[in-house]
């Protein structure tokens, strides 16, 4: 029989925005709240009410790893927090079975003034490890955290990447049933990235379970065979990856990216509208050939004139390897104004990247000013040799000399050296 690990019967947490009464999850929720009303009085016109989850009922079994995924206020972080009982839920009830773990921010659970040391028994017991537990697995924590040389500095000099480097090592040395991660992936280096996916894999097989929140839906869809997709707070998808990511990346088309903010209380200065991939005959597809030229059409719409807009365009593959970007500035394009409505086009050069699925980003830059970010559209480049795990970002083809060997140049080549 199947043991379940998690079960959300429910779930629902509800803000209060601007009001004088508030709900606090925490004694400093509080005490910022309390010293918030004594500098600005609430504003009875800025009250009201916010889910930021809705009904989330679901079963996860052990030894299952769960993607969470949704846009940006979907809901997926408060989940998570309410799962790991650092949140209290305005409305159903959470069931875990066993020992949990959870890396949810940068830095939550260490203390800004201790050194990594101390911050490795602190964090420690706020998971429930006991110090001699702790001590026990120290060594093992720092090794993996790959930050000895820096474990007796006090963590307020730490980067965000040395933060979760630590964080990590901590959790995962829990030794946990389940372990939650939110996101906090994402700050790490590459080669980090992949030992903490490798860590959890483990743990995997010995039979945890692990719910993941990322953005980085490569990652999602190696790590996880099921996702649990949120929009707008509420559970819309329960199911299989690929069918999710499939909605998700439709949901995702000219949605602000992730990690831009926009200035609160102002409408964009610019926005896209509409995007198009298309081929040298003007026929829009999400299938392209190694070689082949794009021609990326975009729609925009603007509040208020732009001047000096330098408007680029990039590729980002799906692993989140940056590939390239098209730029007007970079192209020596000048756009002294931009106003109303209108449309752009780019025909890029021979696309020469491996074959792998990618993803257009559009960003507006004002007197070197992000004012824009928004995602574009996928597409695939197709060739039966070029993998993105042997040839890297692109392949161009080199000149080669050889001396004493049977070259075996093709006639084309060794004309064109003649």
């Amino acid at each position: 029989m199947t043991e379940l690990a998690i079960k959300a019967d429910g779930l629902g947490k509800k803000y209060k925005i601007g009001a004088s009464v508030a709900q606090h999850d925490s004694l400093r929720d509080m005490l910022q709240s309390m010293t918030k009303k004594l500098l600005k009085p609430n504003d009875p016109k800025e009250s009201g009410e916010f889910w930021a989850l809705r009904n989330a009922s679901f079963e996860i079994n052990r030894g299952e790893n769960v993607g969470i995924i949704g846009l940006n206020g979907a809901g997926k972080s408060t989940l998570l927090k309410i799962l790991s009982q650092i949140v209290t839920p305005t409305e159903g009830h959470a069931t875990i079975q066993g020992r949990l773990g959870a890396l949810l921010e940068v830095g939550t659970g260490f203390h800004q003034e201790l050194t990594g040391r101390e911050n490795v028994f602190l964090y420690g017991s706020i998971l429930g490890m006991s110090r001699e537990e702790v001590e026990k697995k120290f060594d093992r924590i720092i090794d993996f955290s790959e930050i000895a040389d820096f474990i007796d500095t006090p963590v307020k000099r730490y980067s965000s990447g040395m933060y979760v480097r630590l964080a990590f090592a901590v959790a995962a040395h829990l030794d946990p049933d389940i372990l939650l991660l939110d996101e906090v992936l994402a700050v790490g280096d590459f080669s980090f990235q992949k030992k903490c996916m490798d860590f959890a894999k483990s743990l995997e097989k010995q039979g945890s379970t692990i719910l993941f929140v990322s953005h980085n839906m490569f990652s999602i869809k190696t790590m996880c065979p099921r996702v649990i997709y949120l929009k707008k707070g509420e559970v819309v998808f329960d199911g299989p990856t690929d069918e999710g990511l499939r909605m998700y990346e439709a949901d995702s088309r000219l949605a602000q990216s992730p990690w831009f903010q926009p200035e609160r209380g102002q409408a964009p200065a610019i926005t896209f509208t509409d995007i198009q991939l298309l081929d040298k005959s003007g026929t829009e597809k999400t299938v392209f050939d190694f070689g082949e030229k794009m021609t990326v059409r975009i729609r925009y719409q603007t509040s208020r004139p732009i001047k000096k807009a330098d408007i680029r365009i990039g590729i980002n593959r799906a692993d989140e390897i940056h590939c390239c970007t098209f730029s007007t500035l970079a192209d020596q394009i000048n756009l002294s104004e931009i106003d109303g409505e209108g449309e752009i086009e780019l025909v890029t050069p021979a696309l020469e990247l491996v074959s792998d699925q990618y993803t257009t980003t559009i960003a507006v830059r004002e007197n070197d000013q992000q004012i824009c970010s928004q995602l574009g559209a996928t597409f695939h480049i197709r060739h039966p040799l070029f993998q993105s795990n042997a040839y890297g970002v692109f392949h161009q083809s080199g000149e080669w000399r050889l001396d004493g060997m049977k070259s075996g140049l093709s006639a084309a080549t060794a004309n064109k050296r003649s």
